[in-house]
Formats: structure tokens, C-alpha cells, sequence
């Protein structure tokens, strides 16, 4: 059950948006896909999706190690490839983009400038077990999942907290797959996507610094869960889920408002981020290299 009510959701139909160029793509295997997706050539992976004050959007293609910049005329643009595993997307205050990848933690790129460094690469010189997400909150603190291949067969993925002043914080060590973050605007709570438990877990955020009575808002269904999610100018958190080709409207109660569906059959619904000053969202469609939009009407 979804809605007290027993009302469905308000279904949405997301429409393509941009797709990435045919002569940007890269049909050949990868290291990336044979673990992720196996028996399966992966010209493009896209996540990550991020503004930037221009109005400019930008997305990773994780096995190719690549960001891309797409302009409000829709064209593409290449501004970075290394030998890493980029994933999520953050604007940080500064104008800077804060990755986290795989391979090498969390980096940091200055989009002016095209210069790329490594903000954390290791945590008490153990490696992370593969970063895959993070968001800042109002004060400029980091957020960040530590997913690895974590799942129910080994729920030992972490969430951490990188402070402006260099202290790390482990806040969470027992989670299954932590992917998608989100932080309230008033910084009270904590969402994290778990994909491979299927669940949406919540957690206050406490005066000092910790967490406390964790609970699971909202559980899925699904052979993958949630993926990336991101609070909207109202409150209301998006949960993309990767397998059932759709973004779903959470309210305060967990309750499933609304239901963004993919135009494209089998999608793979990815991550997704709020058009600023719009009530509009961008979806990455990973299978088909594809970035959606939709209108989400306001409550």
C-alpha cells in the first residue's frame, strides 16, 4: 500500500529531453560492465545529473570515465575524462563540481579552469569500497555513499560526512547497497536510497552531529532498487529506481504522490535533479544514453 487513502499516484510521462551523440558513444567492453553489467556492451552510462549557475547541465558516463557538459541549447560537450569511474555530482558553493569516483573517492573539478584534484582518496589510509554519491547541505557539509558491491549477502555499506574543516564523520557502516542522499533543507534529516535492500531509510540528524532511530520510509520491489534521489523546492523527495523505469514523489509520510514514467521501454532510470527555479526534473536514462524531463505539478 502506498497512500492511506488507498488513492494511486498522479502518473507523469517524462519525454526525452537529449540524447548523447552517436559519435560521443563507446561500444566496447569495459572492466565497469563486466561487474555491473554483465554480457552487455555499454557505449554510455549516465548519472550524476548536476546544474551549474549558468544554466549549463553536466553528466557522468561511468565506464568511460567521462563528464559532460550540455548547454541550454543542448549541446554537448566533453570537459573531462580520466582513468576513473566518476559517478554522482555535486555544485559546490565555489562553483567547483565534487565527483565521486569509484576508483579514486571524492575529486574535485573546477570547470573554469579544467583542473581536476582529489579532495579524499582513502579514509585512515584504508580505500573506500567505492564511492557512488553525495550532496551538500546548507552549510557546506559533504554527504556520501560507500556502496561497493554491498547488498543483503553483505551490509557493510558506510555513509559519511566530510566536514569543510577535514573531519570525517562514519554515520552509518550496516547499509545494503547505500546509493541516492538527501538532505532536508532545515539540515534535520537524512535520506538514503538503499538499492539492493529496495528501501528509502531516514534518519534525524541530531544537534551534535549524529543520527538516530533510522527507520525505512518507503520499500520497492524490483531485481534493482532505488538509485539517485534529490529533494524538490517543496520537500518532496524523488527516488529514482533503477529497474522500474520510473521516478517516484515521495511526501513527508512516504506516501507515493506521484509517478514519473520513462518513455523509453525498459529504461533504466537512474538519477535524477530538480531544474532550478522550475518545477521541472532531469532523468537519466542509462540504457539508452538519454537525459528526460518532466513537469511535476506543485502540491
Amino acid at each position: 500500500m502506498w497512500n492511506l487513502d488507498g488513492r494511486p499516484p498522479v502518473r507523469v510521462d517524462a519525454t526525452v529531453l537529449t540524447r548523447m551523440p552517436d559519435a560521443m558513444r563507446r561500444p566496447r567492453a569495459s572492466s565497469w560492465a563486466d561487474a555491473n553489467r554483465p554480457g552487455h556492451v555499454v557505449d554510455s552510462f549516465l548519472e550524476g545529473p548536476c546544474f551549474d549557475a549558468q544554466g549549463n547541465l553536466y553528466v557522468t558516463d561511468i565506464p568511460h570515465g567521462r563528464l559532460f557538459r550540455i548547454g541550454p541549447d543542448l549541446a554537448w560537450q566533453c570537459v573531462l575524462e580520466t582513468d576513473g569511474w566518476p559517478n554522482g555530482l555535486a555544485l559546490h558553493r565555489d562553483g567547483s563540481l565534487w565527483i565521486t569516483d569509484y576508483r579514486h573517492g571524492i575529486q574535485r573539478f573546477d570547470p573554469a579552469g579544467g583542473r581536476l584534484d582529489t579532495v579524499l582518496g582513502h579514509r585512515n589510509s584504508e580505500s573506500f569500497k567505492g564511492v557512488n554519491d553525495l550532496v551538500f547541505d546548507a552549510q557546506g557539509r559533504l554527504y556520501f555513499t560507500d556502496q561497493g558491491q554491498t547488498g543483503l549477502h553483505d551490509p557493510t555499506g558506510r555513509v559519511y560526512r566530510w566536514q569543510p574543516d577535514g573531519r570525517l564523520d562514519l554515520l552509518v557502516s550496516n547499509a545494503p547497497s547505500p546509493n541516492g542522499l538527501a538532505v532536508s533543507e532545515d539540515m534535520r534529516v537524512l535520506y538514503v536510497a538503499l538499492t539492493r535492500a529496495n528501501q528509502v531509510w531516514r534518519a534525524p540528524l541530531l544537534g551534535d552531529g549524529s543520527i538516530s532511530k533510522m527507520v525505512a520510509l518507503q520499500t520497492f520491489f524490483g531485481p534493482a532498487g532505488p538509485d539517485g534521489m534529490a529533494l524538490d523546492r517543496h520537500g518532496r523527495l524523488l527516488v529514482a529506481h533503477a529497474s522500474l523505469g520510473c521516478v517516484f514523489v515521495l511526501n513527508a509520510l512516504g506516501e507515493v504522490t506521484h509517478l514519473l514514467r520513462s518513455p523509453i521501454p525498459n529504461a533504466m532510470v537512474t538519477n535524477v535533479a530538480c531544474w532550478p527555479g522550475r518545477d521541472a526534473v532531469v532523468i537519466t536514462e542509462s540504457a539508452s544514453g538519454s537525459v528526460l524531463v518532466a513537469d511535476l505539478p506543485p502540491p
